[in-house]
């Protein structure tokens, strides 16, 4: 049974960091994409970024791309998103979701596993 446990939100000014933890077990990891995805009061779960398992290749969202990092550390099975230059509107809900099979990178409802969310707050 893959289970994902987010880490590392909080409270941050405007300008500042964050780095988020995804720890995933369950099963080896090899032929996921692991995403992170953000959702706000009375909006749609929107993609930020995804990697590849095996390869690395990235992923990012246009509003994130430049600021936000996404890696991993296969030995560790724990995915990460660096948030720098945080600005008010990154304040959402972030989850972790992990996808088998390679398919749409940035459709929600392609992947098949989440965390149960972590709340970042940038405050202005």
């Amino acid at each position: 049974q893959v289970q994902l446990v987010e880490s590392g939100g909080g409270l941050v000014q405007a300008g500042g960091s964050l780095r988020l933890s995804c720890a995933a077990s369950g099963r080896t990891f090899s032929g996921y994409r692991m995403g992170w995805f953000r959702q706000a009061p009375g909006k749609e779960r929107a993609f930020v970024a995804a990697i590849s398992w095996s390869d690395g290749i990235t992923s990012y969202g246009a509003s994130v791309k430049g600021r936000f990092t996404i890696s991993r550390d296969n030995a560790k099975n724990t995915v990460y998103l660096q948030m720098n230059s945080l600005k008010p509107e990154d304040t959402s809900v972030y989850y972790c979701a992990a996808q088998y099979g390679y398919s749409s990178t940035y459709y929600s409802g392609a992947y098949q596993y989440w965390g149960q969310g972590t709340q970042v707050t940038v405050s202005s």
